[in-house]
């Protein structure tokens, strides 16, 4: 008879870039705060290498583009 072996607890999200991130929720407290200090230092250090560009990259995503109507507007045209 085989021994079935416990699986870790997991709680998988789909990023908006399309990325699956599994992340174990059975962490101790330190554990996890271990994890959370180590991402807040990758993202400074990402910020302070690449922060003006990130930010033109935020801008450019948030910032949608109107294409520019033509002004067809018969003056004879009149509401209904």
């Amino acid at each position: 008879m085989t021994r079935r072996r416990s699986v870790p607890a997991a709680n998988t999200v789909q990023h908006a870039a399309g990325l699956l991130i599994t992340m174990p929720t059975e962490w101790s407290p330190e554990q996890a705060v271990a994890v959370f200090e180590i991402l807040d230092e990758l993202r400074q250090r990402v910020w302070d290498h690449y922060g003006l560009q990130i930010q033109q990259v935020l801008r450019d995503q948030q910032c949608t583009a109107a294409p520019e109507a033509a002004d067809d507007i018969d003056e004879a045209d009149v509401p209904f």
